[in-house]
């Protein structure tokens, strides 16, 4: 699986990207609990295996703390809150001993912490579901099991005819919610095209679902194509982390601007 420099890179290196478009809303703070809890966040939980093993522990106790910890989302329920308890009061000290900016002068909250800390977990896993037991993984063959692998994939008329209308339906509405009116606000129309990509991608998930668990025997839903996988591997990995980041971010730009955040 990933070690500690791709996870520390890609979150640094996402944490930068979101700290270069919000103004300084996501500050430094922001980005180092982010990256901190990608990097060792549920590996903690390979970390007391090996230190009970060294210590003469038994690997036992190290082994049940383990499975509980290097989870997506136990991590979360376990350690969520202690751990933003935690990085508050670091925040605080850091910004007062001058060690690291926030720019906006503000440590952050329990509740900047919390979405940070969920976000940097799921972001771990990004990686290594992809990345880990040689490509076997739980979720990597659960994701591959949503496409079709038994030759050639026939094409179904009534498949081409819903893939197309939902697709059709997405750039459309896009375009129409886009389109030029001076009256309307950028951030309502931003809420306005989020809403629909997911209502979009919803349906899209609910057809390929159908044909994949309801329908018997069961039918190709988008040609050979694993679209459920990815959608649902996407959303809760990728789309997820990103927007507890977003909800995470000050509401006071670097300018001392109050902005409304979505």
């Amino acid at each position: 699986m990933p070690g500690p420099g791709p996870h520390m890179m890609y979150t640094l290196g996402t944490g930068q990207a979101l700290m270069s478009i919000s103004n300084a809303r996501f500050s430094p703070h922001h980005c180092l609990t982010y990256s901190i809890n990608a990097f060792f966040g549920p590996d903690i939980g390979s970390f007391t295996e090996w230190l009970a093993s060294t210590l003469g522990l038994g690997r036992v106790l190290g082994s049940s703390v383990e499975s509980w910890i290097h989870d997506p989302f136990y991590y979360i329920l376990i350690l969520g809150f202690p751990f933003s308890l935690l990085y508050s009061w670091v925040s605080k000290l850091l910004l007062r001993k001058g060690f690291l900016d926030s720019i906006s002068g503000v440590p952050l909250t329990k509740r900047q912490c919390f979405l940070l800390v969920a976000a940097g977990s799921l972001s771990h896993f990004f990686l290594d579901h992809l990345f880990e037991e040689n490509g076997h993984s739980s979720m990597y063959t659960w994701i591959l099991s949503t496409g079709w692998w038994k030759g050639r994939a026939p094409i179904n008329p009534d498949a081409v005819v819903v893939i197309s209308l939902l697709c059709t339906f997405l750039l459309g509405g896009f375009v129409y919610i886009n389109r030029v009116k001076p009256l309307k606000a950028l951030k309502k129309k931003s809420y306005q095209s989020a809403r629909l990509i997911l209502v979009v991608a919803s349906l899209y998930c609910l057809w390929c679902a159908s044909q994949i668990y309801l329908v018997s025997p069961r039918r190709p839903a988008v040609g050979e194509e694993a679209d459920l996988g990815v959608l649902v591997f996407l959303a809760v990995y990728f789309f997820i982390p990103h927007w507890l980041c977003v909800l995470s971010m000050n509401s006071v730009d670097s300018h001392g601007t109050e902005v409304l955040l979505l």
